[in-house]
């Protein structure tokens, strides 16, 4: 009995992910992107702007974070779905970002 209301247990849990992925899909595609550019401080090596731009991008509702200038305050293009992520989000993860000396290091900051 006990092995029965387990798996009845695991199938809902799936069919419940599986059903919230879909949604999040279906609202991308029928929701507008917006593109912002996003002013950081702190970067100091193209190396910089990969870890950046990849950890952006792993956010649910990025669809690109691209770097367009490097210097004292350098920028990026963020192309994202509000509905599912927000400017507030995106800025926790550049802020969140290891340093690439050290990775235990928080060095950039969002200029707002």
């Amino acid at each position: 009995m006990k092995l029965i209301l387990s798996l009845v247990f695991t199938i809902i849990v799936i069919t419940a992910t599986t059903i919230t992925v879909s949604a999040k899909s279906i609202v991308q595609i029928t929701d507008s992107t917006k593109t912002i550019t996003i002013k950081v401080k702190g970067i100091n090596c193209a190396m910089d702007l990969e870890t950046i731009s990849t950890n952006v991008e792993k956010l649910v509702g990025v669809s690109s974070c691209k770097s367009i200038k490097m210097g004292t305050t350098s920028k990026f293009d963020v192309k994202y779905f509000p509905s599912l992520v927000s400017k507030k989000e995106i800025d926790e993860a550049i802020e969140n970002t290891g340093g690439c000396k050290n990775p235990n290091d928080r060095p950039y900051k969002v200029k707002q």
